[in-house]
């Protein structure tokens, strides 16, 4: 392959790109005026052959995935967030995703880069820039905040989800109630226990929309209960 630029992963794009799935996309994504993706234009490339291009790319320098992140298109931006997951997770992948968080800006941006960048490169470190982002004024941020800790989920370790999700329970967004009901139901697949002791504290002034989330595999007798409260 010749040299790898932005300009190359964008005509591969375009050559997959169908009017009919970008109209598809973009009313799925909500990108209305007054809809949270609001601005966002799409070109209508799935995520599977997204996927594939970004594998192409892995090596592509940042300079370039920079110039595909700052692209009002969001396949280029998602494309972009994939190939950095491709890439060994550094602190120079960690502080060049975090200089660009105002790219990451729809909830598949986030759910397809927040665990395997941030929560990667944070698992054994400090994680206070976590808790930072779950009091953003910026509705993407909080979500990566949350969504990040899918990572240390996945490795059994919950206390950082825990304490994020105490940290949005009163949050305005229904995406928000989303991500930590999503989280706290990851827990419970893990750890039932560990879950349930968060509900007996908690549940009653859970939104609605996150605690449904939250037990979906609990059985109906006990998402019932659970409800009541």
């Amino acid at each position: 392959m010749n040299r790898m630029t932005a300009r190359s992963v964008t005509n591969m794009l375009i050559r997959l790109k169908s009017s009919e799935k970008a109209a598809s996309a973009a009313r799925f994504f909500k990108t209305e005026k007054g809809q949270y993706g609001y601005g966002d234009v799409f070109i209508g490339v799935t995520v599977p052959e997204q996927r594939k291009v970004a594998k192409l790319f892995k090596d592509l320098p940042l300079i370039e995935i920079e110039t595909l992140l700052e692209s009002e298109i969001h396949e280029y931006r998602l494309t972009a967030l994939l190939i950095l997951t491709y890439k060994p997770i550094d602190k120079e992948v960690y502080d060049f995703y975090m200089m660009h968080l105002q790219y990451v800006n729809n909830w598949d941006l986030v759910d397809s880069s927040a665990p395997y960048i941030v929560g990667a490169y944070l698992f054994d470190k400090d994680r206070m820039i976590l808790e930072i982002l779950s009091h953003s004024d910026k509705m993407w941020e909080r979500r990566i905040a949350m969504v990040a800790t899918q990572y240390f989920i996945n490795k059994k370790d919950f206390s950082t989800t825990l304490f994020i999700a105490k940290n949005l329970l009163n949050d305005h967004h229904d995406l928000i109630h989303k991500a930590v009901g999503w989280m706290l139901r990851e827990v419970g697949k893990r750890d039932r226990a560990v879950l349930s002791d968060f509900l007996e504290y908690h549940a009653a002034r859970m939104p609605r929309t996150m605690l449904r989330y939250a037990i979906e595999h609990y059985s109906d007798a006990e998402r019932k209960t659970i409800m009541a409260r």
